[in-house]
């Protein structure tokens, strides 16, 4: 084996991989519960960008609300992680290497 070639390619790994997690940054993801009537968006890095509540919830009692609210944050979490999973599938299939070769998420 060539130790200066599997260098390389070990360098351009790490820089795709760099390059994934500044793409991920960028990417949102949406995900609601309660029929839509609360809606969450999350940044694939994680962050709650923004939360709609619809205006009929206002009157709902609040362990109903908070339900609701937590239910929406976990499906756009799960939402991300699956956007996470496809693009470093992308991204390792492009490297000519098989998808499941990182063994875990990028973040």
């Amino acid at each position: 084996m060539d130790f200066q070639k599997m260098m390389k390619q070990a360098q351009e790994m790490q820089y795709k991989l760099q390059e994934v997690q500044e793409k991920l940054k960028d990417i949102e993801v949406e995900a609601e519960a309660g029929g839509g009537l609360v809606k969450v968006t999350m940044s694939c890095s994680g962050k709650v960008l923004k939360i709609d509540i619809d205006d009929s919830l206002m009157g709902s009692d609040k362990e109903t609300l908070e339900d609701l609210v937590i239910a929406a944050i976990n499906k756009a979490n799960e939402t991300k992680e699956e956007r996470i999973k496809t693009e470093t599938s992308s991204m390792m299939e492009g490297m000519g290497l098989p998808a499941g070769a990182m063994g875990g998420g990028l973040l």
